[in-house]
């Protein structure tokens, strides 16, 4: 009997060109993925495989949406509506230094940054993060850290966690009064293909023809 041995995400990571990132998801102008309207990537790419994930196509690390990161800036910047960017997946820190160098660009355009991940901060502040940690934590304005657990789910769209071991982590006080983006609402937004992207509460993506 042989054992699974987990999968070294590096592997496929160090196939990503420099100054570009490996997406599953974007879309413009959400109302539902942190406050105001705001620009959310989703990564490909996550070792935890929670029970219950909202996104499990996000969980391969094979290359899926190759986008260079100066693309992203100016698909970003192109629309005025857009006050904020959130990074979600997947895992946002597999990819963190590609994601610290886009975070650097559209807040030099004035927009905010947040993230999404299942680490908790204290581990993405020690020696054992993921590279490029520090870099991409020093670019955010909020952060919402830990791993969704099924069995401590809050279950109530008024609540910016989706399970009580998840913490809000405000770096910007400007920002401290808008934990309050409509979670409880679902958003469709319709590709030039016909596809359609569902998004909403806790950040999932779901694509559908």
């Amino acid at each position: 009997m042989t054992s699974k041995n987990p999968v070294n995400p590096y592997l496929s990571l160090n196939e990503i060109p420099p100054g570009y990132l490996n997406l599953m998801g974007y879309v413009d102008e959400s109302e539902v993925n942190g406050p105001g309207y705001r620009a959310v990537l989703w990564v490909q790419g996550c070792l935890r495989e929670c029970p219950g994930c909202f996104n499990p196509d996000s969980w391969s690390f094979e290359m899926n949406q190759l986008i260079a990161v100066n693309t992203l800036v100016e698909k970003i910047s192109s629309h005025p509506r857009n006050e904020g960017v959130t990074f979600s997946g997947g895992e946002p820190f597999w990819q963190a230094q590609a994601l610290a160098e886009l975070a650097r660009k559209v807040k030099a355009k004035g927009l905010n940054v947040m993230s999404f991940t299942g680490f908790t901060l204290e581990q993405l502040q020690s020696e054992d993060a993921p590279a490029g940690s520090q870099d991409l934590l020093a670019q955010l304005d909020i952060l919402i850290d830990g791993p969704y657990i099924r069995s401590l789910a809050i279950n109530s769209p008024d609540s910016p966690v989706s399970s009580r071991n998840q913490r809000v982590h405000v770096f910007n006080s400007a920002l401290k009064n808008r934990i309050n983006w409509a979670s409880d609402q679902t958003e469709v937004h319709i590709l030039k293909d016909g596809r359609r992207i569902v998004t909403g509460y806790l950040g999932q993506l779901l694509l559908s023809d």
